[in-house]
């Protein structure tokens, strides 16, 4: 059984998918041209935004009749702006595991989720004098460590030169499979995609064609 199902979804009569499934333990990319409904489709599977139509079925239940916040969690995306706070980087960590009652990460546990994600700062570093891919991998070492089920990621390699964007992708793809966590990238680079997906799936005029 796949993980998330979506059976003839419309959005606003603007992006339509007639069917997509996603499978677990994976690492899925999803591709297409612009306005194809990318960032929609992660949108829509974490329950941010709702459909006008049709059903979407994650781990053999509705959406509708799951707890959204709860599913927020558990389904975690992070889009591509790097919400961080003025504080530093230990800070950051701090706060967001808070907001989810989560234990405070001891400074080892912070420095191995920095190293993940290609980060090499002192955890006093303050996070507002910080380059944008800084920022970007910064924000996503802090959404990986926060132990969601499903981690979607927007465009997560944007602001990253090639060489950071492919140390970044091989950790997080060996992190995902240690921890059996299912990814879900989207990503405009074909070649990236091509490289770490296990299954690619590509949108076109809002229907999704699946290949692995």
């Amino acid at each position: 059984m796949p993980l998330f199902t979506l059976k003839n979804i419309n959005f606003k009569n603007i992006i339509c998918y007639k069917k997509i499934e996603i499978k677990a333990d994976c690492a899925t990319f999803i591709c297409g041209e612009s306005g194809s409904g990318k960032s929609t489709l992660l949108k829509l599977l974490n329950g941010v935004i709702t459909p006008t139509s049709g059903d979407i079925i994650y781990n053999r239940e509705n959406i509708n009749t799951l707890n959204p916040i709860a599913l927020r969690q558990e389904v975690l995306l992070a889009g591509q702006a790097a919400c961080l706070f003025d504080k530093s980087v230990k800070d950051n960590f701090c706060t967001y595991h808070s907001y989810r009652n989560l234990d405070i990460m001891c400074n080892e546990k912070i420095k191995h989720f920095l190293k993940i994600c290609s980060v090499n700062l002192p955890l006093n570093s303050m996070c507002n004098i910080l380059s944008g891919g800084e920022r970007q991998r910064i924000f996503l070492a802090i959404n990986l460590s926060l132990g969601a089920k499903v981690l979607m990621l927007d465009e997560p390699t944007s602001a990253l030169d090639d060489k950071n964007a492919h140390i970044f992708m091989q950790n997080l793809k060996a992190y995902c499979k240690e921890k059996q966590m299912t990814l879900i990238v989207v990503s405009h680079d074909s070649a990236m995609a091509e490289q770490y997906a296990d299954h690619i799936i590509t949108l076109k005029g809002g229907g999704g064609n699946e290949r692995e």
